[in-house]
């Protein structure tokens, strides 16, 4: 039976090749972009792509297919053409999902840009709850992922992304993915073992563990509070090993996905490396 663990996988050549890479590389879960990461608008998923696609997950032995949201979406920005251009893309990222059998698309809940975080956080919350009316089929569930604070972007609290779960009127609609780097940098201490338990306390507080549907495995190149976005391999960075061993050994996550989006390295040897050091954490 694989494990929980797994990485970011390239969709080049065709979506369903990233199912073969994650099996080809020992993975248990699996997550992709559906779409060019930094573009608008994608290639449309043809029927027959979409069914491949099932066909290969269902083959494939993996737990989970997590989808990522293009960076390029921010439900945090006024009205306007970004706004307009972000609705549309999140709109095609859940019907797509739908069609391939995706229940959970991670996203980063954007930017209040010159306004407060408190207006941003209000129009997350009306976008979600439009698109949730507008795209029914897709009945998974989208994860608010934790940031690191950086510039106007939000979600670098707890408090933050429990404000858009229970602002919605779809608050069953939503899961929290959990980043390691992002939530170090924010602010949240979890590089020591008392450090990561009070953190899951104030986590289970303010959000519940219930919530928490994926981690995001990443060490950070940057410190504590640094509110820096910067992935490093596993145990190289600021947080070193000690996170990393407490999720792994920690029976409430055994089944939660726990995926790498740290750096592939030259010949995409990292991921190999990284999961290896990570399974050797079990158990000690």
């Amino acid at each position: 039976m694989k494990d929980y663990l797994g990485a970011h996988m390239s969709i080049s050549g065709g979506l369903h090749l990233a199912i073969e890479r994650a099996v080809a590389g020992g993975c248990g879960v699996l997550q992709i972009f559906t779409r060019n990461s930094n573009q608008w608008k994608g290639k449309p998923v043809s029927e027959a792509d979409a069914a491949l696609f099932r066909g290969k997950f269902a083959a494939s032995g993996l737990h989970e297919i997590i989808s990522h949201d293009i960076y390029l979406i921010n439900l945090a920005a006024p009205p306007g053409e970004t706004r307009d251009k972000s609705l549309n893309a999140f709109r095609d990222e859940l019907e797509t999902c739908a069609r391939l059998g995706i229940a959970k698309v991670v996203m980063h809940p954007g930017s209040y840009l010159a306004d407060s975080p408190q207006n941003g956080l209000s129009r997350v919350i009306a976008a979600f709850d439009q698109l949730f009316e507008e795209v029914p089929q897709f009945d998974g569930k989208v994860l608010i992922e934790t940031t690191a604070g950086q510039g106007s972007n939000l979600g670098r609290t707890f408090e933050e992304l429990a404000t858009i779960i229970e602002g919605s009127r779809f608050p069953g609609k939503f899961g929290v993915c959990f980043d390691t780097c992002h939530t170090f940098a924010a602010g949240y201490d979890t590089a020591t073992e008392t450090g990561y338990a009070d953190t899951m306390r104030q986590f289970d507080r303010m959000i519940g563990l219930d919530r928490l549907l994926c981690f995001h495995l990443n060490d950070s190149k940057k410190g504590l509070g640094s509110r820096v976005d910067r992935h490093e391999h596993i145990g190289q960075g600021a947080l070193g090993l000690s996170p990393f061993r407490s999720i792994l050994n920690d029976p409430r996550f055994a089944k939660i996905p726990k995926i790498l989006e740290t750096p592939k390295g030259d010949n995409e040897e990292m991921d190999g490396v990284n999961l290896a050091l990570l399974r050797g954490l079990i158990g000690i």
